[in-house]
């Protein structure tokens, strides 16, 4: 059982972990998110790679657009990853940026713009695996409100698993979930982070909201014991505005 990480650093290898483990039980599209606006994108990406380390340049690494595929091959020079964008060459076949050879494929950060183009590639590349870094899909607003685009959006989304999540509600609250494991609510009291919830998909607002209101454990099978961890969250959070300064 995954507790609360202390750290960003801490968080991306439980990510690692739980991804190769979901991957291995046969999982072959997942998507890791964490939830927090202050995230450099190209960090976190950087400390996920070691995980597809295996595969050299079997892994082939997706970008929103352009010039954050250029970015990341002048910053990753020295890795055998192939890096493409989604976005690039709309009009020309899509099998072209999927090869025989692709084993794994990481989507670093994509959005609800690329959802067409993505559902494209996910046909090409099969059953092979994909997973997604830190996916932004779930925002209707951005583009395409019509029908046909929320209907594709939708499709895609329910294709995905989650490995890993993990998302502070607020100073005193956050939701976790590690693979195999299932979603948690932690919340401090006295300076200690308390599981107060446990729960076999991900809550909604309403869900989150009732369950912090009656501030009870909760479990799926009502046999777990709520887990206690000192100042991990505030710890957390300072590491990440360090990270971002």
């Amino acid at each position: 059982m995954s507790e609360l990480p202390k750290s960003l650093e801490e968080a991306i290898a439980q990510s690692r972990t739980a991804t190769q483990a979901a991957l291995a039980d046969g999982h072959t599209r997942l998507q890791v998110e964490f939830v927090f606006p202050e995230l450099k994108t190209m960090l976190v990406a950087a400390d996920f790679l070691p995980m597809f380390a295996e595969y050299d340049s079997r892994l082939k690494i997706f970008f929103a657009d352009a010039g954050a595929a250029a970015l990341a091959r002048r910053e990753w020079a020295d890795t055998p990853y192939k890096i493409e964008d989604i976005g690039t060459g709309r009009a020309t076949a899509v099998g072209s940026k999927i090869r025989t050879e692709d084993e794994i494929f990481l989507f670093v950060t994509p959005t609800s713009v690329e959802v067409p183009q993505m559902e494209k590639l996910c046909q090409e590349i099969g059953d092979r695996p994909i997973v997604l870094l830190n996916p932004h899909l779930e925002d209707f607003g951005i583009v395409g409100i019509g029908y046909a685009a929320r209907q594709i959006r939708q499709r895609f989304i329910g294709t995905i698993e989650s490995s890993y999540y993990l998302r502070p509600v607020d100073d005193q609250t956050a939701v976790f979930h590690c693979y195999p494991g299932q979603w948690e609510i932690w919340v401090e009291t006295n300076d200690e982070y308390q599981k107060i919830a446990e729960l076999p998909k991900k809550p909604s607002g309403e869900e989150l909201d009732l369950i912090l209101m009656k501030g009870q454990p909760q479990t799926a099978t009502n046999n777990a014991t709520p887990g206690k961890k000192p100042g991990v969250f505030k710890s957390l959070q300072r590491f990440l505005k360090a990270l971002s300064s």
